[in-house]
C-alpha cells in the first residue's frame, strides 16, 4: 500500500502475495494500483515471489505458456521438473 517517505518500516502488505500480486478471475496476476505508488514495491514483489509461492507462480506461468502454444511439451515438462526439483531441496517454509 502508499508508504511515508519518512517512514522507513515496511507496510503491513509487506510480501504477502495474496496482497501484492493477486490471481485475478481471468487467471492473470496483477499488482494493484496502490502498491505501484508504494516506495517498497520492487523488494516486496521479490520478497513476496521467493521460496514456494514464487514457484507456484513460475508454475502458472509456465502452464499458461504451454496452453498459449508457447512452449512444446518437453519444454513444459523439463520446466515443471525443475520446479519440483528446486522445491525438493528448499526448507518447508511457515
Amino acid at each position: 500500500m502508499v508508504s511515508n517517505p519518512k517512514v522507513k518500516t515496511k507496510p503491513v502488505c509487506f510480501g504477502d502475495l495474496k496482497t501484492v500480486f493477486p490471481l485475478e478471475s481471468d487467471g492473470l496476476r496483477v499488482t494493484p494500483d496502490a502498491c505501484l505508488r508504494c516506495l517498497h514495491k520492487t523488494i516486496c514483489l521479490r520478497s513476496a515471489l521467493e521460496g514456494d509461492k514464487g514457484l507456484q507462480v513460475r508454475e502458472e506461468m509456465i502452464d499458461r505458456a504451454y496452453r498459449g502454444g508457447v512452449i512444446g511439451f518437453f519444454q513444459r515438462w523439463s520446466q515443471k521438473k525443475t520446479i519440483q526439483r528446486m522445491r525438493k531441496n528448499e526448507p518447508p517454509g511457515p
